[in-house]
């Protein structure tokens, strides 16, 4: 069984993708996951977009999950689950808003929208926050108990991230989570469930730091986890 290339955050930088491509093509690879954030606004968005979709030959086709920024294409374009783009103008202003409209055509839109909210296979969930949404954002500091209601309420052993762009490793040596369950005629007992080790795997960020692309090799045989720092040039034109 060969390795497992988990990626995020390229965030349109199609120079950052060829990089790590380039350095996958080295490894023992079966499976490439993107977990969300593969646009952002980036002027080569459209050519990155295009360059998954169609793997040059001997390629391994990625899989691709939904981001943050995939969400907030799918607000501008009123097909998203609200049509509040508040949070989008908050934390990148009205300038950053009119260069993502700019970069993503409403033909990616589409192709975005039939994107799954994450991956499960074998013992792991493979997805961009949490199962909470797109936003929940996972990172060494998250509360231990915290960690742990998002792996169980993933079914997940080994829960891989995106989101906080960040690669980390987090372990949950034992933990148990007191949980109840309320209708409006009655409250349920509370029960304690116990679970044995688990993890939280932050993937790293692809496109987000200049000229350097972070993604996570997986070894899904004996749960071995690698981080990979992968330099690059960006070429000028004059």
């Amino acid at each position: 069984m060969g390795y497992w290339a988990i990626l995020s955050g390229v965030e349109g930088n199609l120079a950052a993708y060829e990089a790590v491509l380039g350095d996958i093509r080295q490894r023992d690879v079966e499976e490439i996951y993107i977990l969300g954030d593969l646009v952002g606004p980036h002027a080569d968005c459209e050519k990155l977009v295009q360059r998954v979709q169609n793997p040059r030959q001997g390629e391994l086709p990625p899989q691709v999950c939904k981001g943050w920024w995939e969400e907030q294409c799918l607000i501008l374009h009123g097909v998203g689950a609200t049509g509040d783009a508040s949070e989008l103008m908050h934390k990148y202003g009205a300038e950053i808003i009119e260069v993502l409209w700019k970069s993503v055509s409403r033909q990616t839109v589409e192709w975005l929208r039939k994107l799954d909210f994450g991956f499960h296979d074998l013992d792991c969930l493979l997805i961009h926050g949490s199962t909470l949404g797109v936003d929940d954002e996972l990172t060494p500091e998250t509360p231990a108990p915290q960690m742990l209601d998002r792996l169980l309420r993933g079914e997940a052993q080994t829960l891989f991230c995106g989101r906080s762009g960040l690669a980390f490793q987090y372990q949950v040596q034992f933990g148990s989570i007191t949980a109840s369950v309320a209708t409006l005629d009655a409250q349920e007992p509370p029960c304690a469930i116990t679970t044995q080790p688990r993890q939280v795997i932050g993937v790293g960020s692809v496109g987000k730091l200049p000229e350097i692309a972070i993604y996570t090799l997986f070894d899904p045989e004996v749960n071995r986890v690698q981080f990979k720092t992968v330099n690059y040039t960006v070429k000028k034109s004059y």
